[in-house]
Protein backbone atom coordinates (compact mmCIF):
# COMPACT_ATOMS: atom_id res chain seq x y z
CA UNK A 1 0.00 0.00 0.00
CA UNK A 2 1.44 3.38 -0.95
CA UNK A 3 1.01 6.22 1.57
CA UNK A 4 -0.75 9.46 0.62
CA UNK A 5 1.37 12.24 -0.81
CA UNK A 6 2.21 14.73 1.96
CA UNK A 7 0.26 17.97 1.80
CA UNK A 8 1.47 21.48 2.56
CA UNK A 9 3.29 21.88 5.86
CA UNK A 10 1.96 24.02 8.66
CA UNK A 11 -0.15 24.05 11.80
CA UNK A 12 -3.84 23.31 11.61
CA UNK A 13 -5.81 26.35 12.81
CA UNK A 14 -9.23 25.94 14.40
CA UNK A 15 -12.02 24.87 12.06
CA UNK A 16 -14.31 27.56 10.73
CA UNK A 17 -17.96 26.89 11.49
CA UNK A 18 -20.35 27.60 8.62
CA UNK A 19 -22.69 30.52 9.10
CA UNK A 20 -26.19 30.14 10.52
CA UNK A 21 -29.31 29.54 8.47
CA UNK A 22 -31.03 32.79 7.59
CA UNK A 23 -33.47 34.10 5.00
CA UNK A 24 -31.44 35.81 2.27
CA UNK A 25 -32.80 38.00 -0.52
CA UNK A 26 -34.19 35.37 -2.92
CA UNK A 27 -33.20 37.56 -5.86
CA UNK A 28 -29.51 37.43 -4.93
CA UNK A 29 -27.04 35.41 -7.00
CA UNK A 30 -26.00 31.94 -5.87
CA UNK A 31 -22.79 31.71 -3.85
CA UNK A 32 -19.62 30.37 -5.46
CA UNK A 33 -16.28 29.20 -4.17
CA UNK A 34 -15.02 32.79 -4.43
CA UNK A 35 -18.00 34.73 -3.15
CA UNK A 36 -20.81 34.13 -0.69
CA UNK A 37 -23.62 35.88 1.10
CA UNK A 38 -21.15 36.91 3.78
CA UNK A 39 -18.58 38.69 1.66
CA UNK A 40 -16.48 38.21 -1.45
CA UNK A 41 -13.23 37.83 0.51
CA UNK A 42 -14.19 34.50 2.09
CA UNK A 43 -13.17 31.19 0.53
CA UNK A 44 -13.58 27.66 1.83
CA UNK A 45 -10.50 25.97 3.20
CA UNK A 46 -9.35 22.60 1.92
CA UNK A 47 -12.02 19.90 1.80
CA UNK A 48 -11.08 16.25 2.31
CA UNK A 49 -13.46 13.96 0.43
CA UNK A 50 -13.34 10.33 1.60
CA UNK A 51 -14.79 7.42 -0.34
CA UNK A 52 -14.99 5.48 -3.58
CA UNK A 53 -13.02 5.83 -6.80
CA UNK A 54 -14.26 3.73 -9.71
CA UNK A 55 -14.33 3.38 -13.46
CA UNK A 56 -17.82 4.04 -14.83
CA UNK A 57 -18.99 2.23 -17.95
CA UNK A 58 -21.99 4.40 -18.84
CA UNK A 59 -24.56 3.15 -21.37
CA UNK A 60 -27.20 5.72 -22.32
CA UNK A 61 -29.90 3.48 -23.78
CA UNK A 62 -31.81 4.44 -26.91
CA UNK A 63 -34.90 2.70 -25.55
CA UNK A 64 -36.08 0.00 -23.14
CA UNK A 65 -33.79 -2.98 -22.60
CA UNK A 66 -34.59 -5.79 -25.03
CA UNK A 67 -34.16 -8.99 -22.94
CA UNK A 68 -32.20 -11.67 -24.75
CA UNK A 69 -31.40 -9.34 -27.64
CA UNK A 70 -29.57 -6.09 -28.50
CA UNK A 71 -30.37 -2.63 -27.12
CA UNK A 72 -28.69 0.31 -28.92
CA UNK A 73 -26.84 2.70 -26.61
CA UNK A 74 -24.20 5.40 -26.48
CA UNK A 75 -21.42 3.89 -24.34
CA UNK A 76 -18.66 5.81 -22.59
CA UNK A 77 -15.91 4.73 -20.19
CA UNK A 78 -15.06 7.46 -17.68
CA UNK A 79 -14.08 8.16 -14.11
CA UNK A 80 -16.69 7.69 -11.42
CA UNK A 81 -17.27 6.96 -7.75
CA UNK A 82 -19.34 9.21 -5.51
CA UNK A 83 -16.40 10.64 -3.60
CA UNK A 84 -14.24 11.10 -6.69
CA UNK A 85 -17.09 12.82 -8.53
CA UNK A 86 -17.77 15.22 -5.67
CA UNK A 87 -14.07 16.03 -5.42
CA UNK A 88 -13.92 16.73 -9.16
CA UNK A 89 -16.91 19.08 -9.03
CA UNK A 90 -15.41 20.89 -6.01
CA UNK A 91 -12.12 21.37 -7.84
CA UNK A 92 -13.96 22.68 -10.90
CA UNK A 93 -15.35 25.44 -8.67
CA UNK A 94 -11.90 26.39 -7.40
CA UNK A 95 -12.24 24.73 -3.99
CA UNK A 96 -8.98 23.18 -2.68
CA UNK A 97 -9.77 19.47 -2.37
CA UNK A 98 -8.03 16.23 -1.46
CA UNK A 99 -9.56 12.87 -2.37
CA UNK A 100 -8.90 10.07 0.11
CA UNK A 101 -9.57 6.60 -1.25
CA UNK A 102 -8.14 3.34 -2.58
CA UNK A 103 -7.42 1.96 -6.05
CA UNK A 104 -5.84 -1.15 -7.47
CA UNK A 105 -2.29 -1.34 -8.78
CA UNK A 106 -3.61 -1.40 -12.34
CA UNK A 107 -4.06 0.80 -15.39
CA UNK A 108 -7.56 1.79 -14.30
CA UNK A 109 -6.31 3.06 -10.94
CA UNK A 110 -3.52 5.03 -12.57
CA UNK A 111 -5.92 6.50 -15.14
CA UNK A 112 -8.40 7.54 -12.46
CA UNK A 113 -5.69 9.26 -10.41
CA UNK A 114 -4.26 11.00 -13.48
CA UNK A 115 -7.57 12.42 -14.66
CA UNK A 116 -8.46 13.67 -11.19
CA UNK A 117 -5.06 15.32 -10.84
CA UNK A 118 -5.50 17.02 -14.22
CA UNK A 119 -8.83 18.33 -12.93
CA UNK A 120 -7.20 19.97 -9.90
CA UNK A 121 -7.87 17.28 -7.29
CA UNK A 122 -5.02 16.36 -4.92
CA UNK A 123 -5.11 12.56 -4.70
CA UNK A 124 -4.30 10.70 -1.49
CA UNK A 125 -5.04 7.25 -2.88
CA UNK A 126 -3.78 4.02 -1.35
CA UNK A 127 -2.71 1.55 -4.05
CA UNK A 128 -3.41 -2.15 -3.41
CA UNK A 129 -1.70 -4.85 -5.44
CA UNK A 130 -3.79 -7.88 -6.29
CA UNK A 131 -7.08 -5.97 -6.12
CA UNK A 132 -8.74 -4.31 -9.08
CA UNK A 133 -9.88 -0.72 -9.09
CA UNK A 134 -13.65 -0.56 -8.61
CA UNK A 135 -15.98 -0.63 -11.61
CA UNK A 136 -19.61 0.40 -12.04
CA UNK A 137 -21.79 -0.34 -15.06
CA UNK A 138 -24.40 2.39 -15.41
CA UNK A 139 -27.54 1.87 -17.49
CA UNK A 140 -29.18 5.25 -18.12
CA UNK A 141 -32.59 5.64 -19.74
CA UNK A 142 -35.50 8.08 -19.51
CA UNK A 143 -33.92 10.18 -16.78
CA UNK A 144 -33.20 7.21 -14.52
CA UNK A 145 -30.10 5.09 -14.02
CA UNK A 146 -29.34 1.63 -12.69
CA UNK A 147 -25.87 0.85 -11.33
CA UNK A 148 -24.20 -2.56 -11.27
CA UNK A 149 -21.27 -2.29 -8.88
CA UNK A 150 -17.98 -3.99 -8.11
CA UNK A 151 -16.33 -1.90 -5.37
CA UNK A 152 -12.97 -3.65 -5.74
CA UNK A 153 -10.09 -1.84 -4.01
CA UNK A 154 -12.53 0.56 -2.34
CA UNK A 155 -13.28 -2.22 0.15
CA UNK A 156 -9.66 -2.02 1.33
CA UNK A 157 -9.76 1.61 2.41
CA UNK A 158 -8.29 1.56 5.92
CA UNK A 159 -8.54 3.75 9.03
CA UNK A 160 -4.74 4.11 8.99
CA UNK A 161 -4.78 5.52 5.47
CA UNK A 162 -7.52 7.99 6.37
CA UNK A 163 -5.58 9.17 9.41
CA UNK A 164 -2.40 9.57 7.35
CA UNK A 165 -4.25 11.65 4.77
CA UNK A 166 -5.65 13.91 7.48
CA UNK A 167 -2.22 14.38 9.01
CA UNK A 168 -0.84 15.30 5.56
CA UNK A 169 -3.44 18.05 5.04
CA UNK A 170 -2.97 20.62 7.83
CA UNK A 171 -4.92 23.21 5.82
CA UNK A 172 -8.08 21.05 5.76
CA UNK A 173 -11.20 22.64 7.25
CA UNK A 174 -13.93 20.17 6.30
CA UNK A 175 -14.31 16.43 5.70
CA UNK A 176 -17.00 15.11 3.37
CA UNK A 177 -17.68 11.38 3.61
CA UNK A 178 -19.40 9.42 0.88
CA UNK A 179 -21.73 6.97 2.58
CA UNK A 180 -20.47 3.96 0.63
CA UNK A 181 -17.60 3.15 3.03
CA UNK A 182 -20.12 3.05 5.90
CA UNK A 183 -22.51 0.80 3.99
CA UNK A 184 -20.07 -2.10 3.59
CA UNK A 185 -18.63 -3.92 6.59
CA UNK A 186 -15.17 -4.17 5.00
CA UNK A 187 -14.71 -0.41 4.63
CA UNK A 188 -16.89 0.71 7.56
CA UNK A 189 -14.00 1.11 10.04
CA UNK A 190 -12.37 3.60 7.65
CA UNK A 191 -15.60 5.60 7.30
CA UNK A 192 -16.19 5.70 11.04
CA UNK A 193 -12.57 6.67 11.67
CA UNK A 194 -12.80 9.45 9.08
CA UNK A 195 -15.66 11.10 10.98
CA UNK A 196 -14.04 10.61 14.40
CA UNK A 197 -10.62 11.86 13.29
CA UNK A 198 -12.15 14.88 11.59
CA UNK A 199 -13.80 15.89 14.86
CA UNK A 200 -10.54 15.32 16.72
CA UNK A 201 -8.77 17.67 14.28
CA UNK A 202 -11.49 20.32 14.57
CA UNK A 203 -12.94 19.89 11.07
CA UNK A 204 -16.61 20.25 10.23
CA UNK A 205 -18.13 17.19 8.56
CA UNK A 206 -20.77 16.16 6.06
CA UNK A 207 -22.05 12.76 4.91
CA UNK A 208 -23.84 11.77 1.72
CA UNK A 209 -26.14 8.82 2.45
CA UNK A 210 -25.10 7.32 -0.92
CA UNK A 211 -27.70 4.64 -1.84
CA UNK A 212 -31.12 3.54 -0.63
CA UNK A 213 -30.84 -0.24 -1.08
CA UNK A 214 -27.73 -0.74 1.11
CA UNK A 215 -29.15 1.76 3.60
CA UNK A 216 -32.15 -0.53 4.05
CA UNK A 217 -29.81 -3.49 4.44
CA UNK A 218 -27.76 -1.94 7.27
CA UNK A 219 -30.84 -0.32 8.83
CA UNK A 220 -31.78 3.28 9.51
CA UNK A 221 -31.04 3.07 13.23
CA UNK A 222 -27.48 1.89 12.70
CA UNK A 223 -26.68 4.39 9.96
CA UNK A 224 -28.10 7.35 11.90
CA UNK A 225 -26.05 6.29 14.92
CA UNK A 226 -22.89 6.32 12.80
CA UNK A 227 -23.55 9.84 11.44
CA UNK A 228 -25.21 11.46 14.45
CA UNK A 229 -22.31 13.86 15.09
CA UNK A 230 -22.00 15.01 11.47
CA UNK A 231 -22.67 18.68 10.81
CA UNK A 232 -24.62 17.97 7.62
CA UNK A 233 -26.37 14.91 6.14
CA UNK A 234 -27.35 14.79 2.47
CA UNK A 235 -30.04 12.38 1.24
CA UNK A 236 -32.09 11.99 -1.92
CA UNK A 237 -35.79 11.16 -1.88
CA UNK A 238 -35.29 7.38 -1.79
CA UNK A 239 -32.66 7.63 0.95
CA UNK A 240 -34.90 9.96 2.97
CA UNK A 241 -37.65 7.34 2.80
CA UNK A 242 -35.23 4.59 3.85
CA UNK A 243 -34.03 6.60 6.86
CA UNK A 244 -37.17 8.47 7.94
CA UNK A 245 -40.08 6.57 6.42
CA UNK A 246 -43.16 8.26 4.99
CA UNK A 247 -43.50 10.09 1.69
CA UNK A 248 -43.66 13.79 2.60
CA UNK A 249 -40.22 15.38 2.00
CA UNK A 250 -40.74 18.16 4.53
CA UNK A 251 -41.70 15.71 7.27
CA UNK A 252 -38.81 13.44 6.35
CA UNK A 253 -36.42 16.40 6.60
CA UNK A 254 -37.81 17.40 9.99
CA UNK A 255 -37.58 13.82 11.26
CA UNK A 256 -33.95 13.49 10.20
CA UNK A 257 -33.10 16.93 11.58
CA UNK A 258 -34.06 15.50 14.96
CA UNK A 259 -31.26 12.95 14.60
CA UNK A 260 -28.44 15.02 13.05
CA UNK A 261 -27.56 18.72 13.11
CA UNK A 262 -28.61 19.64 9.57
CA UNK A 263 -30.25 17.71 6.73
CA UNK A 264 -30.57 18.43 3.02
CA UNK A 265 -33.05 16.42 0.95
CA UNK A 266 -32.19 16.36 -2.77
CA UNK A 267 -35.37 16.17 -4.84
CA UNK A 268 -34.07 16.32 -8.40
CA UNK A 269 -36.36 18.31 -10.68
CA UNK A 270 -38.46 19.27 -7.63
CA UNK A 271 -35.61 21.19 -5.97
CA UNK A 272 -34.28 20.65 -2.46
CA UNK A 273 -35.03 21.07 1.25
CA UNK A 274 -32.82 22.16 4.15
CA UNK A 275 -33.83 21.35 7.73
CA UNK A 276 -32.03 22.58 10.83
CA UNK A 277 -33.74 22.65 14.20
CA UNK A 278 -37.12 24.29 13.64
CA UNK A 279 -36.01 25.93 10.38
CA UNK A 280 -37.08 24.50 7.03
CA UNK A 281 -35.88 26.08 3.79
CA UNK A 282 -37.17 24.89 0.41
CA UNK A 283 -36.00 25.88 -3.06
CA UNK A 284 -37.34 24.81 -6.46
CA UNK A 285 -35.13 23.49 -9.22
CA UNK A 286 -33.49 26.46 -10.95
CA UNK A 287 -34.47 25.54 -14.50
CA UNK A 288 -35.78 22.72 -16.64
CA UNK A 289 -33.05 20.98 -18.61
CA UNK A 290 -32.96 17.98 -20.95
CA UNK A 291 -31.81 14.95 -18.96
CA UNK A 292 -29.11 13.04 -20.82
CA UNK A 293 -27.62 11.08 -17.90
CA UNK A 294 -28.47 11.51 -14.21
CA UNK A 295 -25.25 9.78 -13.09
CA UNK A 296 -23.34 12.03 -10.70
CA UNK A 297 -26.03 14.71 -10.43
CA UNK A 298 -26.26 14.22 -6.66
CA UNK A 299 -22.47 14.40 -6.40
CA UNK A 300 -22.44 17.70 -8.29
CA UNK A 301 -25.24 18.92 -6.02
CA UNK A 302 -23.17 18.05 -2.94
CA UNK A 303 -20.15 19.91 -4.32
CA UNK A 304 -22.22 22.99 -5.10
CA UNK A 305 -23.76 22.95 -1.65
CA UNK A 306 -20.40 22.64 0.12
CA UNK A 307 -18.68 25.23 -2.06
CA UNK A 308 -21.26 27.80 -0.95
CA UNK A 309 -22.04 26.67 2.60
CA UNK A 310 -18.39 26.48 3.66
CA UNK A 311 -17.95 30.16 2.86
CA UNK A 312 -20.72 30.99 5.34
CA UNK A 313 -23.51 31.30 2.79
CA UNK A 314 -27.04 30.93 4.20
CA UNK A 315 -29.09 27.85 3.43
CA UNK A 316 -31.14 29.25 0.57
CA UNK A 317 -28.11 30.49 -1.35
CA UNK A 318 -26.26 27.22 -0.78
CA UNK A 319 -29.28 25.25 -2.04
CA UNK A 320 -29.61 27.50 -5.09
CA UNK A 321 -25.99 26.89 -6.02
CA UNK A 322 -26.34 23.16 -5.40
CA UNK A 323 -29.45 22.74 -7.56
CA UNK A 324 -27.87 24.77 -10.37
CA UNK A 325 -24.80 22.52 -10.43
CA UNK A 326 -26.97 19.41 -10.26
CA UNK A 327 -28.95 20.65 -13.25
CA UNK A 328 -25.73 21.15 -15.18
CA UNK A 329 -24.62 17.60 -14.41
CA UNK A 330 -27.65 15.86 -15.95
CA UNK A 331 -27.14 17.50 -19.34
CA UNK A 332 -23.96 15.52 -20.14
CA UNK A 333 -22.97 11.85 -20.20
CA UNK A 334 -20.89 10.76 -17.23
CA UNK A 335 -20.54 11.93 -13.65
CA UNK A 336 -17.72 14.48 -13.92
CA UNK A 337 -17.68 18.19 -14.83
CA UNK A 338 -17.81 18.86 -18.58
CA UNK A 339 -14.52 19.98 -20.10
Amino acid sequence: MTPPTPGPAGTRPPARTPGPVEAPDPAGPPATAATSGTGADRRPGRVLVVGDVVTDVVAVLAGPVAPGSDTPAAIRVTGGGQAANTAAWLAAQGVPVTLVGAVGDDDAGRDRAAELTRGGVHCALATHAGTATGTVIVLAAEGERTMITERGANLRLSPEHVEAALAAAPDARHLHLSGYPLLDAASRPAGLRALAAAHEHGLTTSVDAASAAPLRQVGAAAFLTWVRDADLLLVNADEAAALAGGTDPAQQARTLAGRVRRVVVKRGAAGALWAEGDTLVEVPAPRRVPVVDATGAGDAFAAGLLAAWLTGAPARIALDHATELGATAVTTTGARPPH
